[in-house]
């Protein structure tokens, strides 16, 4: 029974992680631009999944930032 229990919570979790999408899942770069009250924090949140410190991070490199500060009107490469 144990053994039936832990093999179908295996297989859960395998069909979990190959649904979960990940924002490098298309390959492509994705541009956008920062509109109003948008916060770099708000902008990894809702594009990226997982950890938003380490979208954070990512859109800080991909676009060269020396912070989270960010414009309205700011284009953003997405890696």
């Amino acid at each position: 029974m144990f053994v039936r229990i832990l093999l179908i919570v295996g297989i859960a979790v395998l069909a979990w992680s190959a649904l979960a999408r990940s924002s490098t899942a298309h390959g492509a770069k994705q541009v956008v631009t920062v509109r109003p009250y948008e916060t770099l924090w708000s902008i990894a949140q809702r594009h990226y999944a997982g950890d938003v410190r380490d979208a954070i991070w990512r859109i800080e490199r991909a676009n060269h930032l020396q912070g989270a500060d960010v414009r309205v009107g700011q284009k953003l490469v997405l890696p």
